[in-house]
């Protein structure tokens, strides 16, 4: 029998709603996480699959034509887990990466398997975690721009309105980010937005499964601006989408703004909110560092064996 005969393939299947309560007590008991391990991110991209192993949930995911593992959350036996996904990889004959490690993670994974994996980190992975507070208040002389571009918008919009998702007609939210897409793909149309897309349809289709938090602003009846996101921790929320009309001059900080606000109003306990990555665009890099964030919850990711295509 050969070894990749001898390996044993994980009895993984689609992640779905139900996963949600026992995903969010593994998560939450856990250390800070990065976005790719929010239940809702993982969820509504829709190419998720889980199992559980000695009380750990495992996941396989892909991003284009790759497969990844996100290190197993809950508190159980790494090695069982970490080696039921080194047998799953070698069943399937993929290369075994272990994504979104932190850095006593990455100390874990080597303290089990020396000289077993290559480490890679990406800045372009790292997310941005602001505190809320500066995101609400922007007080200060490094927010300068951002409060001469609130007073834009609050200048051009005397009488706006902001709303929570369960406030908004549903409908009117999509047909406004179809607009934001058609507008993209007009002045690109080489971009490829399937995946997002169909993700962002899938968070506001199930939202209220997936405990998603959001909202819209609006001038009388025209959307000017919406955003999504969830609870990745006790103390941290997580913005999965945030879409602003392009003539809305102001329209992404006043957004910003104002969900910071009702998130700290809605949750006393949220002392961070987590504005995901920049994927080394340069324009998402410069806005999110516009902002200043408290710090970024850096990670890496692990090849196994003599693999180094990292």
């Amino acid at each position: 029998m050969t070894q990749l005969e001898s390996a044993t393939r994980i009895d993984f299947r689609p992640i779905s709603i139900e996963d949600k309560a026992l995903y969010d007590r593994l998560l939450f008991d856990g250390e800070t996480r990065g976005c790719e391990f929010a239940f809702a991110n993982l969820f509504s991209w829709g190419r998720t699959l889980i199992a559980e192993i000695d009380g750990q949930a495992v996941i396989q995911t892909r991003f284009g034509s790759r497969c990844y593992y996100p290190f197993p959350l809950g508190n159980g036996d790494k090695r069982s887990a970490i080696d039921a996904i080194l047998s799953d990889s070698k069943a399937r004959n993929i290369p075994c990466y272990i994504i979104g490690l932190s850095e006593s993670e990455k100390e874990t994974l080597e303290g089990l398997y020396p000289n077993r994996f290559s480490f890679k980190y990406d800045e372009g992975l790292y997310d941005y975690v602001y505190l809320i507070d500066d995101l609400a208040d922007l007080k200060g002389k490094k927010y300068d721009g951002k409060r001469n571009h609130l007073k834009r918008f609050y200048e051009s919009y005397p009488d706006f309105t902001a709303r929570p998702l369960d406030e908004c007609d549903i409908s009117q939210l999509q047909s406004m980010v179809s607009d934001w897409y058609k507008s993209r793909l007009e002045a690109d149309s080489e971009a490829d937005f399937t995946n997002e897309i169909a993700a962002i349809e899938r968070a506001f289709k199930y939202r209220k499964e997936l405990s998603i938090d959001g909202l819209a602003l609006y001038d009388r009846d025209r959307v000017l601006a919406v955003t999504l996101g969830s609870l990745l921790s006790d103390d941290t929320f997580d913005v999965h989408f945030e879409k602003a009309r392009p003539d809305v001059v102001g329209g992404y900080a006043a957004i910003n703004r104002e969900f910071a606000c009702y998130i700290r109003d809605k949750y006393p306990s949220v002392r961070f909110i987590d504005r995901e990555e920049d994927m080394s665009i340069e324009g998402l890099r410069r806005a999110k560092r516009s902002y200043h964030p408290h710090h970024m919850t850096k990670k890496c990711r692990a090849l196994a064996e003599d693999r180094h295509d990292l």
